[in-house]
């Protein structure tokens, strides 16, 4: 009998929750902002490059997709209209359709009449320029695809730093948790650069996939253009 009431009374303590053994919920938020004033710097910086990259980003990728609209009967009625000596309409046919194709091909228009290679050369520096207004800000992305996985690394060895300053300054009697938590901490910046960094990295790549094409476009309208003028009257 006194055995039963022993067994019973081990059984009841195991049920009992040590709250010291409680397990502990990671908040993204309080694990982004328990980092100290260098953590939650770092994180700043990243947000705002993460920020910058998806701004950038979508502007760029609606300004892309507008320059890549393009008719595919407009070379046809320029074709039409420069054959049949409608100079201005095929001007005004350029002017009415605002895309680089049709910027190049006005430019092109522009300079009949003068020698073929220099008009080649005024269709080669526009389509330098189109490019240019293509890969408008562009390049951030790659510097913040490139920078913000070091950021992020920099805030981590800072973390680690100062974790083992605090282990150094208690000469070796931290309590581990302590440094532990202090350490993964420090480890979020370098989770968070790289995540902004992906980002930027597939947006930047996309971007240029996407500019790219519009570019060959503007290769290919220019090649049907000078096709046309060396045909023979």
């Amino acid at each position: 009998m006194t055995h039963l009431l022993m067994l019973g009374m081990f059984a009841q303590n195991t049920k009992e929750v040590d709250p010291e053994a409680e397990e502990k919920t990671l908040s993204i938020i309080d694990l982004l902002l328990s980092g100290g004033t260098a953590g939650v710097l770092i994180i700043g910086i990243l947000f705002v490059l993460l920020f910058v990259a998806v701004y950038i980003y979508f502007e760029r990728i609606f300004a892309i997709k507008a320059a890549s609209k393009f008719d595919e009967n407009f070379m046809d009625q320029i074709k039409n209209n420069v054959t049949s000596g409608k100079i201005e309409a095929a001007k005004i046919l350029c002017a009415q359709t605002n895309n680089p194709v049709s910027r190049l091909t006005e430019k092109g228009i522009s300079r009949i009449g003068n020698p073929l290679e220099d008009i080649n050369t005024a269709i080669e520096n526009a389509g330098k320029l189109e490019v240019y207004k293509l890969e408008k800000n562009v390049s951030i992305l790659a510097t913040v695809a490139g920078a913000a996985p070091m950021i992020g690394f920099l805030g981590t060895v800072i973390g680690m730093i100062l974790a083992f300053h605090n282990l150094a300054s208690s000469s070796g009697s931290a309590d581990m948790g302590s440094l532990a938590e202090g350490i993964y901490t420090a480890m979020t910046t370098t989770v968070a650069g790289l995540v902004v960094g992906i980002v930027a990295y597939i947006g930047y790549n996309h971007l240029v996939v996407r500019t790219d094409k519009v570019v060959h476009q503007m290769e290919a309208t220019a090649v049907d253009f000078l096709d046309l003028l060396n045909e023979p009257a």
